[in-house]
């Protein structure tokens, strides 16, 4: 690995596990010329898993003992053209599995197995031959590529990886497993159009297209603007559902995307005060047909990095707030555990989902050394299901993130959940309300 990956590596702490999984880690130059380079991109991850209790889609009781697994593997590179413009691009496969039990949640079943093309886009950027955009100014790109807007709050790629449990009755949701890995994050095909640089007024214009039967292969379309300032960044989302699967989405309950509106506002920075974060998001969405209610969800989070005390604790609270009809959309692992999958077991297995319910979630991280970072979270769920409180309960998390070397990241999690409800009195836990203890281990290997 270059020098330069393995600073940008060290300096991402604490949040390494989430940038590594949802962006590109490890590369090899094969060629590195003046005019036009060609990188060889390598990386796996492996993870090992275990839940004392299992999930309603599941169906059994006694846990499940399960791992997950993949590999992915490519080319990249760029061609100089005048005015310091250039070509880019890239192509990649990528492999990937669940052995074992399959997860706790049910929606992978342990014999799944699948090498596909994850990447394969074309782009150009405009380099100085737009001088009032600025610096490459202007990206264009095309075809089978990541796109997140935010820290993924609305959208962080097309993650959602079932594998081949919920198949039946013609169905088909397997995506090769490796469910909580969300191995394959690529959107089928896209368009994006990229305008302005790092500081003042930019703008996304995106098309995307989804071949992920779990989110009713939905086709979508819209513009992100943001202000990017010192103390933050301003931003205001449009997002409009342009088409589904009929299937699916009648399987699955989403055939309200179809004609789908959502409207975000967001804002996350410091103020101008150093150990300050704040970030906040407001969504109000109307639905494409009456299946499903129109709704609104937002979020407020608050934070302080004592960064002269020992370890440079750094302590947050946020508030979440989800209506009964509000669609999650496309939401991912960006900025660290706990966004945007709020608990380990209730965001995974267990629900809720990011709709409707109510989410307190404080969190501490502490920082021993530039390679290790640790921290809990702890989350209480109320208010869910149309209010009658079935899917309400509480979470605790303890984790730690170690980048061994340049081509070892290990983190270990535990995790306790309780439900206040079972199957049997309308939650998702099956057979028992008991605490769940949850334990999980990620080994994140950039070549």
């Amino acid at each position: 690995m270059h020098n330069k990956n393995k600073s940008r590596i060290r300096f991402l702490l604490p949040g390494v596990v989430a940038t590594l999984l949802s962006a590109q880690a490890g590369a090899y130059s094969l060629i590195d010329q003046e005019t036009h380079s060609l990188d060889l991109n390598v990386e796996a991850v492996f993870g090992v898993f275990n839940s004392h209790e299992n999930y309603l889609f599941d169906g059994d009781t006694g846990g499940a003992h399960w791992q997950e697994g993949y590999i992915k593997y490519g080319l990249s590179g760029s061609h100089a053209l005048g005015a310091d413009a250039a070509l880019f691009g890239a192509v990649s496969l990528l492999s990937s599995g669940t052995w074992g039990d399959g997860d706790a949640g049910g929606f992978t079943s342990g014999s799944e197995r699948e090498t596909a093309l994850e990447d394969a886009y074309l782009g150009w950027r405009s380099g100085s031959l737009l001088p009032a955009l600025g610096q490459d100014g202007l990206e264009l790109s095309f075809g089978r590529q990541n796109f997140a807007i935010g820290d993924g709050f609305l959208i962080n790629g097309d993650s959602l990886n079932f594998g081949d449990a919920l198949n039946g009755g013609g169905l088909d949701f397997d995506r090769g497993g490796a469910y909580w890995l969300a191995a394959r994050k690529a959107f089928d095909r896209s368009a994006v159009a990229r305008i302005g640089g790092n500081e003042g007024l930019r703008a996304d214009l995106f098309w995307l297209e989804s071949d992920n039967r779990a989110q009713a292969s939905m086709e979508l379309g819209g513009a992100n603007i943001e202000y990017q300032m010192p103390e933050g960044t301003l931003g205001l989302t449009y997002i409009e559902g342009l088409g589904v699967d009929d299937v699916y989405a009648s399987a699955l309950g989403l055939t309200h995307r179809d004609g789908q509106q959502t409207l975000s506002l967001r804002y996350q920075g410091n103020a101008g005060i150093e150990s300050l974060f704040l970030s906040g998001e407001y969504v109000t969405q109307d639905q494409g047909d009456s299946s499903r209610a129109d709704g609104d969800g937002w979020y407020a989070e608050a934070g302080w990095t004592f960064a002269a005390a020992p370890w440079s604790p750094s302590l947050n609270y946020r508030y979440a707030r989800f209506d009964e009809g509000f669609d999650p959309l496309f939401f991912g692992f960006s900025r660290g555990y706990g966004t945007w999958f709020q608990g380990e077991v209730a965001a995974n297995y267990a629900g809720p989902f990011n709709s409707d319910a109510r989410v307190h979630h404080l969190s501490l991280k502490l920082q021993p050394s530039e390679t290790l970072s640790l921290g809990v979270l702890a989350f209480d769920f109320g208010d869910t299901a149309a209010g009658t409180g079935t899917l309400d309960g509480q979470e605790l998390d303890i984790y730690a993130e170690w980048v061994v070397n340049d081509h070892l990241i290990l983190s270990p999690l535990l995790g306790v959940y309780k439900p206040d409800h079972s199957s049997a009195t309308g939650g998702t836990q099956i057979g028992n309300d008991d605490t769940n203890v949850y334990a999980q281990f990620i080994a994140i290997m950039p070549f």
